[in-house]
């Protein structure tokens, strides 16, 4: 499919995403956040992507945030309306494993973005933060929430409410991202990953995405009852007896997601 703000190739088993609007920071308005949901979309059934990452295009920036001119324009009850909180939703909630790879600034509703990722691999030089409140408004699609469950309820508060910028280095201090590398290696990083998530089972990939994520948000004896369900999912599975088959007889496992 042809896009417009954004670009799509696959390598492999991994399918690449870019924000590809260079010249405008790679800002996030209503029409790419569209193409977004509709590339994942396009791969959700498509067998040959097992992994999908997410960068931007050029040297300067991941996303830079929502478009300040469609922000100025917004009112009350547009603010309700799901826009970019549904897309990072689809981006957490997605069957496959996605990875950021943070190629400069991600800020406001660049770093949302990555936050709602599974991995996050930034260039040390990376510039993240919140500075909505500089706005006047608040981190508005994810933000406030997935930063806390990341970092604690201290140290969110701190950067949501002076929306200081990191860097990469300090992300990777942090816990924010995985890891901060220099820029040359940052796709060679975010394809090392990929290809490593790629080899395991489908069916857990999606199981192991829901677990964590579904059990972050509630408390302790259900999410390991909810955890103990997904193990029992999984034991019916094809995939399940191949991986232990490969194991016992020492060879790689060839699943097939059943």
């Amino acid at each position: 499919m042809c896009y417009q703000y954004i670009l799509t190739e696959k390598e492999a088993n991994i399918g690449i995403l870019t924000i590809n609007q260079p010249q405008k920071r790679n800002m996030l308005h209503l029409a790419a956040l569209k193409e977004i949901e509709s590339a994942l979309d396009e791969w959700k059934d498509d067998l040959d992507v097992k992994v999908v990452i997410i960068t931007g295009a050029g040297d300067q920036s991941f996303v830079s945030g929502a478009d300040i001119n469609e922000l100025n324009k917004r009112t009350m009850i547009e603010a309700l309306q799901p826009n970019m909180t549904a897309t990072f939703q689809k981006i957490e909630n997605y069957e496959k494993p996605i990875i950021a790879a943070i190629n400069g600034v991600a800020v406001g509703g660049g770093l949302e973005l990555a936050l709602a990722c599974d991995v996050r691999i930034a260039v040390k030089e990376a510039k993240l933060g919140l500075p909505e409140l500089n706005l006047g408004i608040i981190p508005g699609a994810g933000g406030t929430q997935r930063l806390t469950r990341i970092l604690g309820k201290g140290k969110a508060m701190e950067l949501i409410l002076t929306g200081d910028i990191i860097t990469g280095e300090d992300a990777e201090r942090f816990g924010i991202v995985a890891k901060a590398v220099e820029r040359a290696e940052l796709i060679e990083a975010a394809m090392s990953y990929a290809a490593r998530i790629a080899t395991k089972s489908p069916l857990a990939l999606k199981i192991a995405k829901m677990v964590v994520n579904k059990g972050a948000d509630i408390d302790m004896d259900t999410a390991l009852m909810f955890e103990k369900l997904g193990q029992a999912l999984l034991m019916g599975s094809e995939d399940k007896n191949e991986g232990t088959r490969a194991f016992l007889e020492k060879r790689a496992a060839n699943f097939q997601g059943r």
